[in-house]
């Protein structure tokens, strides 16, 4: 592994004013990111206004953690490059959202609520919090002091989902997540939860859902966004445009590397699927170490700045233009940008195949499709979902220049977390 690991902090803000009698928090979003979209980016602006104005938490800082490359889900680029696209998004378009890196760069795939320990101890037990700025009002004069930060899970309402579902979630980590940390779930404006699962008079009340409702804060996404990685993925291999649904760095970083241009071959060979580790520990596992991963600080871009650029991919690329352009029109020089970029890696069909988590029991890939009033309507797996949205795509529904076309999609799909 190339690189000390630094825990970020440069952009975690001081509490100041009478904000200092807040609690402060900090956002931590734990995804796939392969690519990571606006959507995930939105969920913390959605998150930081309700704690904002309904609640006395004051954010001071958010984290996007890419998973590890041992999740070994369907569509997943390597940690390097899904913790570059991740960097290169929160610089370009935040003043305070981060990157850790520290998951991703884990020999296994870890547990979400070792994460958030990671978090914990980073934060509270090395930092030893947030800064808060306290003025005397007797002599004007002005001293920083520690306050304990509160660290909270952000996810989409199909998180609560699976947490509702027997077998899923490791009773134990569910205890640990919601009764020490908590989270912020982001719901959907035309789907209503069943909340008899956080009702203490029903067949859920001992449940961690129950115990611990009043660490869990809904907020409404009053502005719909559908937006999902396994739509752009497949967009992109559609030779579609993207653009709008992710920012341009990133679309400039997934031309530049080649990424998405094929189908994921693993599906078969993922067939065998291991089970969730918030189920059962982790196995020993017999593949070869992932690639390793550089640090993705803002001065590992400057160092890549004197590299020579790689030559660029042989295709075209069509991810800025709009659909019907002719390739004629399309430019394949190599972009002014390129040399900020690490060199481009092998695509995963050069890595060791890996067995698949367990989609239907693993609460990342997991996915639950709600009808308009709320009910149920069955759950399915993220490879199937690509499946039928790429059916979707091929019968031209929901195409467009950079668009989901009227529905969305075609589907209630509450993930906000996607892929």
């Amino acid at each position: 592994m190339q690189g000390d690991y630094e825990f970020p902090t440069q952009r975690l803000s001081t509490l100041d004013g009478p904000d200092v009698d807040k609690t402060p928090l900090v956002l931590v979003a734990c995804g796939s990111y392969s690519p990571v979209t606006f959507l995930h980016l939105r969920l913390f602006e959605m998150a930081r206004d309700d704690a904002h104005f309904n609640s006395q938490f004051r954010v001071v800082g958010g984290y996007l953690s890419p998973v590890n490359d041992r999740y070994a889900k369907l569509g997943l680029a390597s940690a390097t490059h899904r913790v570059a696209m991740c960097d290169a998004a929160v610089h370009d378009t935040s003043d305070w959202l981060m990157v850790d890196p520290w998951e991703a760069r884990q020999p296994r795939y870890l547990p979400t609520a070792q994460v958030l320990d990671h978090f914990d101890h980073e934060l509270n037990s090395l930092r030893g919090g947030a800064d808060c700025r306290v003025r005397d009002p007797a002599t004007g004069d002005v001293r920083i002091v520690k306050k304990r930060v509160r660290i909270m899970l952000l996810a989409g309402s199909d998180l609560i989902l699976t947490m509702s579902e027997p077998g899923v979630w490791a009773e134990k980590d569910l205890h640990h997540i919601l009764g020490i940390y908590g989270c912020y779930i982001i719901e959907r404006s035309e789907s209503e939860l069943d909340q008899s699962i956080f009702s203490s008079s029903s067949v859920h009340s001992r449940s961690p859902l129950a115990l611990y409702r009043h660490n869990i804060h809904m907020v409404e996404q009053t502005v719909r966004n559908d937006v999902s990685s396994t739509k752009v993925r497949l967009f992109i291999r559609k030779g579609m445009s993207v653009k709008y649904l992710i920012p341009t760095v990133v679309i400039h970083y997934i031309n530049h590397h080649g990424l998405y241009r094929k189908s994921d071959k693993r599906r078969d060979s993922l067939a065998q699927a291991t089970p969730s580790p918030n189920l059962v520990p982790q196995q020993q596992a017999t593949e070869p170490p992932p690639p390793p991963i550089a640090s993705t600080s803002s001065s590992s871009f400057q160092q890549h700045a004197s590299q020579p650029p790689p030559p660029p991919p042989p295709q075209q690329d069509l991810l800025l233009q709009p659909f019907a352009l002719p390739a004629s029109v399309v430019s394949t020089s190599s972009p002014s940008w390129a040399s900020t970029f690490p060199p481009a890696a092998s695509t995963s069909t050069d890595r060791p195949r890996q067995h698949q988590q367990n989609e239907e029991a693993d609460p990342r890939t997991r996915r639950t499709s709600l009808s308009r009033s709320g009910g149920q309507r069955g759950s399915f797996s993220r490879g199937e979902h690509e499946e039928r949205f790429e059916l979707v795509i091929a019968a031209g529904v929901g195409t467009g220049v950079g668009g989901l076309g009227p529905s969305g999609g075609g589907e209630d799909d509450v993930t906000m977390r996607a892929a």
